[in-house]
């Protein structure tokens, strides 16, 4: 074959291929122009009524103001067509589509269509049939629609095109374009801009005020992260925050205390601090099974006595010890300290079994523990902890004359209770947030990983094992009981019944692994979106009623299924749950070196 008929070979255009067309019969500026102009209608159906009577939960009754779920509709339209213009090369908007792929698109699509037709399915079932919709409701369905089938015409909008990109990304995050060199200040500016996103998404998600909104608020949310995901843009942003890690550090939790302050109702702020309580105990856990691997399912007795030590040595006038009131700093200490004991306590006769075993030991512990608190009642064993009455009537925290149980104003704005003890929670979860990543970082914390992933390995390296297992039980525990002696102050009293290994409602030993496995083991990030989550969704799912905990497994499953390594994974996990086959990428020597070239590509 001569040069010139090897140019024209490998030359041919193929896109004509038969994998190049998508699932419609359409041509391209047909499908692209269906997607913008169903954005652009979807949105604008918003702005209809789509219900007669305002028993439906948002007042969807109104002409020319979006409500309740409309206004999610509405954004998911303006998202599809920002990415359809971004597709269209619009100056300005190329930004949106790093990896210059269609996956963005569909999804924004996917989305806008799920948001829409599940609200005017809910309004058709609660309110008792398809006559309840006005014609914007009609409308807005039809809208909606509208971009999906332009989605079904782009080429391979749900096949290769996706699959490739998703495969790239998760194999070699950099193998997306490169960006162009940022100033520091832009880099800056970026990162607070979506840190302020990220405020108002939150908060939107706990200020919802009724289920259906919330459950719209999560199609639209998971769709839109997924969409920005497969569009490169995490890659583009990871970056960034790498070169500015401590700015970012610092803005994130700048708006976990301007949280409290974008609140009106105490209730919200209640909700806040014991995600942070779930949080900062799910935290601890991390290092337990994330970093070190052991499985522990009665981590929860760890948070018991925190709270209990803390509930007997601040002043209740139902302690034992009722004439004893420490300060907090000192019953903080005291708590984390008796967690601390507890651990080493049961660790160091248990930490040398090994996968189930040691996960049964950990769950008869964490059983013991609720059934000793629960007898500790004078009449069963010792007079210690008020049996199942608990210990009531926990006093409110003061510090130098400011009580943390009444209200204050602060620049215009007023803190309830439940915001002050947010706050507290806050500089509570920068101090475990600190250590965890110090330990993490260290040299004890390599031995962890290295134990989690070949103990025998380990320890034939040189690795203590036990000494280090031990080390993670012990500062796991530690950073639980710190947790349990704010959350007896928040909650006025302590009881056994919380402490289990299963519930309908968190805290209990089921929920706190859930949320770590789910967020992303070995993160700092991921236990904390997962116990948000967690809280949230029987919070707000409350509607559902018995069928609530079914769905948060259905839920659970397809996660676990389709991402298996957690919400905000590290990239050993990644790597680990996503074979090199599976990915269809060459193997690599190590973590960090570029893939080996393959013999067909030699």
């Amino acid at each position: 074959m001569t040069e010139t008929q090897k140019t024209t070979t490998d030359t041919t255009p193929t896109a004509a291929a038969p994998s190049a067309r998508g699932l419609l019969p359409l041509p391209l500026a047909t499908a692209r122009a269906l997607l913008l102009a169903g954005g652009i209608a979807t949105s604008a159906s918003a702005y209809m009524a789509w219900t007669w009577t305002d028993e439906f939960p948002g007042d969807l009754t109104v002409n020319g103001y979006p409500g309740g779920l409309q206004w999610l509709t509405f954004v998911a339209g303006i998202l599809t067509a920002l990415f359809t213009l971004s597709s269209y090369g619009v100056r300005g908007l190329g930004w949106l589509l790093p990896a210059k792929n269609n996956a963005p698109v569909v999804l924004a699509a996917l989305g806008g269509f799920a948001t829409t037709w599940f609200a005017v399915i809910a309004i058709t079932v609660e309110l008792g049939g398809v006559v309840n919709l006005e014609p914007g409701g009609w409308i807005a369905a039809v809208a909606s629609l509208i971009p999906v089938l332009g989605a079904l015409a782009l080429p391979e909008p749900l096949g290769d095109d996706l699959k490739d990109n998703l495969k790239k990304y998760v194999a070699k995050p950099d193998r997306f374009p490169a960006p162009k060199a940022i100033a520091p200040w832009v880099e800056r500016a970026i990162i607070t801009i979506v840190t302020i996103i990220g405020l108002a998404v939150f908060t939107y998600g706990i200020d919802t005020e009724y289920g259906e909104l919330f459950v719209g608020y999560l199609i639209l949310v998971t769709f839109s992260l997924w969409a920005l995901h497969t569009a490169g843009m995490f890659d583009t942003f990871s970056r960034i925050v790498a070169h500015n890690r401590s700015f970012t550090l610092a803005m994130g939790f700048a708006a976990a205390i301007a949280f409290p302050f974008t609140q009106t109702d105490d209730h919200y702020a209640n909700i806040g601090v014991n995600i942070l309580i779930f949080g900062t105990v799910a935290l601890g856990l991390n290092i337990v099974v994330g970093l070190a691997g052991l499985l522990d399912l009665g981590y929860v007795a760890f948070l018991g006595v925190g709270a209990y030590t803390a509930a007997l040595v601040s002043g209740s006038e139902f302690s034992r010890f009722s004439g004893v009131q420490f300060p907090f700093w000192a019953s903080a200490l005291t708590g984390a300290a008796a967690s601390l004991v507890f651990g080493v306590l049961i660790g160091a006769p248990t930490l040398r079994l090994r996968g189930d075993y040691l996960a049964i030991v950990t769950l008869g512990f964490g059983e013991i523990f609720r059934i000793a608190v629960n007898n500790m009642d004078g009449d069963s064993g010792p007079d210690i902890t008020n049996g199942p009455n608990g210990i009531p009537s926990i006093p409110d925290l003061s510090f130098f004359g400011f009580n943390l149980g009444e209200s204050h104003d602060i620049a215009g704005f007023t803190l309830g209770r439940f915001a002050n003890y947010y706050l507290l929670m806050v500089l509570i979860m920068a101090i475990v947030v600190l250590v965890y990543t110090r330990a993490a970082d260290s040299r004890i914390g390599r031995s962890w990983i290295a134990i989690r992933e070949d103990e025998t390995a380990a320890t034939a390296m040189g690795i203590n094992g036990f000494r280090v297992k031990l080390i993670a039980f012990a500062l796991g525990a530690a950073l639980a009981g710190l947790a349990g002696t704010v959350s007896a102050h928040v909650t006025y009293s302590v009881v056994p019944t919380p402490y289990q290994f299963a519930g309908s409602t968190p805290p209990n030993s089921a929920f706190l692994l859930a949320a770590v496995v789910l967020g992303g083991m070995g993160t700092v990030a991921g236990p904390l979106l997962g116990a948000a989550l967690l809280y949230l969704l029987p919070e707000k799912l409350n509607f559902l009623q018995d069928k609530s905990l079914l769905a948060f497994g259905i839920a659970l499953v397809l996660l676990m299924r389709f991402r298996p390594e957690g919400i905000i994974a590290n990239r050993r996990q990644q790597l680990e749950f996503h074979e090199t086959g599976q990915l269809d990428v060459p193997e690599q020597a190590t973590l960090t070196d570029e893939p080996a070239v393959t013999k067909a590509g030699a």
